[in-house]
């Protein structure tokens, strides 16, 4: 169990190796031949499939606290485009600001779930206090922290990265390497469907 925060975790951390969580599948393509790491998502769909406003995303652009990693805003004009991993982090942070934990303690997790690999960041659970973030990558290590008496919150980044695959296979990508659009699959969404057809 390692903190990310100031407080401290009691127990020892717990390897990765042999942990019973499943990683998710890796983030589905919506066009069948673009692989998901030539996908990026502009803000709109970022904030729809992470749950905030747009005022967030550009405030959190703006202070380095989550930077779009595939392409920043060079002015005014152009857009910025967020990756798949991007999405799940600032996913995290709204439900670590709901839950009332620091802006501080959140920049400290972002930090360090920016530094994780992707099969690692799908099998870690965040633990909070409210204060500290602690991360747990094994059933054991969340019943440790549980055990310490205090008051904890959960956020099982498997499922989170989950929801927003879903999500995202319902909105608009952009390949970065031509910029196409790529219509997501969304049934209610007729304007969608009549672009496929005339395409």
């Amino acid at each position: 169990m390692r903190s990310t925060g100031e407080g401290r975790a009691t127990g020892e951390p717990y390897p990765l190796r042999g942990s019973s969580v499943r990683p998710p599948a890796r983030p589905a393509s919506t066009a069948g031949e673009a692989a998901p790491e030539q996908l990026g998502y502009r803000g709109p769909t970022v904030c729809a499939a992470a749950g905030i406003t747009y005022r967030q995303l550009d405030y959190w652009a703006r202070t380095g606290l989550v930077e779009p990693s595939v392409r920043p805003a060079y002015g005014s004009g152009t857009q910025r485009l967020y990756s798949f991993r991007d999405v799940v982090v600032l996913k995290i942070v709204k439900r670590l600001l709901d839950a009332g934990v620091s802006l501080q303690n959140i920049r400290t997790a972002v930090q360090h779930l920016r530094a994780r690999g992707l099969v690692d960041l799908a099998q870690m659970t965040l633990m909070s206090d409210g204060a500290t973030v602690y991360e747990c990558s094994s059933p054991d290590e969340v019943v440790d922290l549980l055990q310490g008496g205090q008051g904890v919150f959960g956020i099982a980044v498997g499922v989170v990265w989950r929801d927003v695959e879903t999500a995202l296979s319902q909105l608009h990508a952009e390949r970065v390497d031509t910029g196409e659009t790529i219509v997501g699959d969304n049934p209610a969404d007729e304007l969608a469907r009549r672009r496929n057809r005339a395409g």
